[in-house]
């Protein structure tokens, strides 16, 4: 983003946070000077490789993107924590020490400020300092874009829900800067997981904190070790949206459950196997009959799906075009044909995508079933947006969008 777009932006979530809460609670609570307002940003994420891999402690090459969650807040001297946002859906208050797991809100359809509280009650539980806050966010254009949810709905995009999380860490500890990235990554995930009930894994909380602007990913999602790939100067990021409903949570629960079922069949076989991560195609291939051919599909996707995430970072770093587009359709039909997660709609823009010239791959990626990832010259991509936009409605009959996503630094301060 521009500094002079920053820089707008800036004010004018510092105007709203001045506005937000003046007609409500005591001002004797908060901390009434403008000069105090503070503002933090987190990315949302995409997968390059490695979709479904975290939960058996695998690698994903990732990166983080805009548009980035904004959060503008002003800290309190008690534990009430307000917020409010450009959109109605993207508010609500709690106190700090009433959040418990054993008194958790309305999670069966979890909302914005159910993620804000799981945070919150991780920071606590984690004996860190925190302090209410009154907070507005500003969460990029959320509506229809590829990063945020469906119909507005973006509860059930672990992107957003990710932002979410960090952002509101970020200011309940008044800031980045008082505890290593790792760990903010990790409490926040925690707050998700244990209080929200998110079945996702860590990769994207990781990602979203380790990302430097104009780089990949690489993570170790066991050791959580995380090395930087920079992206070669004349490729392109390109990021479509199916406009079709996500893949309902039964879905990646079922699939998560396959892999522990796998898992538990082969150790069976080979007594202190922890993960499907320490697994090769020779160990699958040697102990494959021992598993019904739903896990067995399932397993070899996790197995070859970590060696292409080798394979793409390397490919990357050596700028050998031909080489990560043959991974990528690799991965876009394991994901199809070995742990069905894929739609016809996401075929489709998937077809467009690699049917323009400058195109150097493209495929399904994330958790919701809606998505795909294109990399592409940069040259290439005014036609590329063309493409999605003209022949994805007539082909499918729904409104997908497609967007060039720039590579962003992890969760932050604002300067």
């Amino acid at each position: 983003m521009e500094p002079e777009a920053r820089d707008q932006r800036s004010m004018r979530l510092r105007a709203q946070l001045a506005g937000a809460f003046e007609a409500a609670g005591s001002e004797a609570d908060a901390t009434p000077s403008a000069a105090d307002v503070d503002i933090v940003r987190a990315p949302r994420c995409v997968y390059l490789m490695g979709d479904h891999t975290d939960p058996n402690d695998g690698l994903v090459l990732g990166a983080a993107i805009g548009p980035e969650t904004w959060l503008a807040f002003r800290r309190r001297r008690d534990g009430f924590v307000r917020l409010a946002g450009s959109r109605p859906m993207v508010g609500g208050e709690f106190w700090i020490d009433a959040v418990s797991v054993e008194a958790p809100s309305t999670l069966a359809d979890p909302a914005p400020i159910d993620f804000a509280a799981g945070a919150a009650w991780s920071l606590r539980e984690a004996g860190l300092p925190i302090r209410g806050m009154d907070g507005v966010f500003d969460a990029g254009d959320l509506v229809g874009d590829p990063a945020g949810g469906h119909s507005g709905d973006h509860t059930g995009d672990p992107g957003w829900c990710t932002a979410l999380e960090l952002s509101v860490a970020m200011g309940l500890i008044a800031g980045a800067g008082l505890v290593e990235p790792a760990l903010l990554a990790a409490l926040a995930h925690r707050g998700g997981r244990e209080y929200v009930g998110r079945i996702d894994g860590m990769a994207d909380h990781f990602l979203a904190t380790a990302a430097r602007s104009g780089r990949a990913v690489l993570l170790d999602c066991r050791s959580l070790d995380s090395h930087l790939v920079p992206l070669p100067a004349e490729l392109r990021l390109v990021v479509c949206d199916t406009g079709a409903p996500p893949h309902p949570a039964a879905i990646l629960a079922g699939r998560r459950a396959d892999c522990g079922r796998a898992l538990t069949l082969l150790a069976e076989r080979m007594p202190g196997l922890m993960s499907l991560r320490d697994l090769d195609p020779a160990l699958l291939w040697r102990y494959r009959t021992s598993l019904p051919e739903t896990l067995a599909l399932r397993t070899e996707h996790v197995v070859s799906e970590n060696l292409r995430v080798m394979g793409t970072a390397a490919a990357l770093a050596e700028s050998d075009f031909d080489r990560v587009g043959r991974l990528f359709a690799e991965s876009h039909q394991s994901l199809r044909s070995l742990f069905d997660v894929g739609s016809p709609q996401l075929d489709v823009l998937v077809e467009i995508a690699t049917s323009v010239p400058g195109t150097i791959g493209s495929r399904m990626t994330g958790q919701s079933g809606t998505r795909s990832v294109t990399l592409a010259l940069a040259d290439a991509v005014p036609e590329l947006l063309a493409a999605v936009e003209r022949e994805y409605p007539r082909r499918t009959g729904l409104p997908g969008r497609a967007f060039e996503v720039e590579l962003v630094d992890g969760a932050g301060p604002v300067a």
